[in-house]
């Protein structure tokens, strides 16, 4: 017996130390440029494209979202935690190993010369019973965790996409502020030698002191929100601050459809909704084997014995709780009350999800009518900027007066590039509302 579970425990698994690395290479140093462009070529995703990407070329949304997928460091341990769910599931699958055991007992004092030899050979029933139940339980909740992977790399890569479309939309903000700040600092700066030479009044000069400092202070914001989404799409891709990442033009994109429809659409779409259900399903096999604990548990044996008179005995044993006072009523009511607690939280997030997806179009809405709005003033403004640049030149009208125009087409422009950015962010967040590309939405 000794010699058959020597050979049993001879394909046992052995351990290998694997220790954590104290340096900061793999923090500092940016993903291999090869491996990335391998991965990105073999990404398998509903919502992205396989591309050839190159880190040193401007990026599109979809190589943006693809980098975030494949090199963000939160996602890559996420996707190794993920395989703990699938180690649990394999763990499920097995049956219960049975137990031996054996025992000798020598005569003190006598007629009996012979050892008194016991063995048994026993299987737990009650794991065999619940089997089922617990490979159930299991199942969904790897399909959870793997459902909750899908939703973070789709928030992640939306995210990314979020702030690349703001990085754009800044970097065009600032190009019209550096633009203004030069302009307004210009009239001060001509404002205080005519106030000097006692050519004006005081109150122009602090109208123009006014209008640099708004200036000077505008430029200063926005590149303050340029740096700092800069810094978070580096993060959001896995690559360090100072990488020099650009970026492609992003088109602008189409009126969503209906809430209603969308709304449809996200029951059956959204990973995190699935998620859920199958997290519901889950909590249904932990309840279903919390009712069959109830009833008693199961313990088959069989034992050999040799008594100290020689006499063999072989013969089974059952051994089992009597359900008096427990019968685990404490555990059904456990897990009854967390399948309720599920219940509740899905039909939360159904609720949440309705109302954030009618906000979101309603805000998409807000920001076409202001777009339309400037569009529509905006040709009128150009053509009296240069209108009173022109007569401005000729000496008809004061040079104060043109600048203030062609402030009036920079402040609008500056309407302008905000406006295209906050429909570009709320149409991606949309999409991560509703867990489709805008490409699936219906028409």
């Amino acid at each position: 017996m000794f010699l058959i579970a020597l050979l049993a425990t001879g394909g046992c698994a052995s351990y290998t130390p694997h220790p954590l690395a104290i340096g900061l290479e793999a923090v500092l140093a940016p993903p291999v440029a090869a491996i990335v462009a391998r991965d990105a070529l073999a990404i398998d995703r509903p919502y992205l494209k396989p591309v050839e990407i190159d880190l040193s070329q401007p990026l599109d949304p979809n190589a943006i979202a693809v980098v975030a997928v494949i090199a963000n460091p939160d996602l890559k341990a996420q996707r190794l935690r993920a395989g703990v769910t699938d180690a649990q599931a394999f763990s499920a699958r097995l049956l219960p190993d049975p137990t031996f055991s054996t025992g000798a007992s020598k005569v003190v004092n006598g007629p009996d010369p012979l050892l008194d030899l016991a063995n048994a050979l026993a299987i737990d029933l009650n794991a065999l019973r619940t089997h089922a139940v617990r490979r159930a339980q299991a199942d969904a909740q790897t399909r959870q965790v793997r459902l909750d992977l899908a939703w973070a790399e789709w928030q992640t890569a939306g995210q990314a996409r979020i702030q690349a479309v703001r990085i754009q939309n800044l970097e065009r903000a600032l190009a019209i502020a550096t633009a203004g700040r030069a302009a307004t600092q210009s009239l001060l700066d001509r404002t205080l030698r005519a106030a000097g030479r006692g050519d004006l009044p005081a109150d122009q000069v602090q109208a123009a002191r006014i209008g640099a400092f708004d200036a000077q202070d505008r430029l200063r914001t926005l590149e303050r929100d340029l740096a700092a989404a800069r810094f978070e799409l580096t993060k959001l891709l896995g690559l360090p601050p100072s990488f020099p990442l650009t970026l492609a033009p992003a088109p602008l994109p189409p009126p969503p459809p209906d809430a209603d429809a969308l709304f449809a659409l996200a029951r059956t779409a959204r990973a995190d909704l699935q998620a859920l259900r199958a997290g519901y399903d889950a909590q249904e096999a932990a309840t279903h084997k919390a009712v069959l604990d109830q009833f008693p548990t199961l313990g088959l044996s069989v034992n050999a014995n040799r008594d100290s008179a020689g006499n063999t005995l072989l013969g089974p044993a059952i051994d089992f709780t009597l359900p008096l006072w427990n019968r685990n009523r404490g555990g059904i009511a456990i897990e009854n009350a967390t399948r309720n607690a599920l219940k509740a939280e899905y039909d939360g997030r159904l609720f949440q999800t309705r109302a954030e997806i009618a906000a979101a179009v309603g805000g998409i809405a807000v920001a076409q009518r202001q777009r339309a709005a400037v569009m529509r003033d905006l040709p009128a403004l150009d053509r009296f900027a240069a209108a009173s640049r022109r007569a401005a030149n000729r000496g008809d009208l004061a040079l104060a007066t043109a600048e203030a125009a062609e402030q009036a087409v920079r402040d609008k422009r500056a309407l302008l590039a905000q406006a295209e950015q906050d429909l570009s962010e709320q149409s991606i967040a949309l999409e991560l509302l509703t867990g489709t590309p805008m490409e699936d939405w219906p028409r």
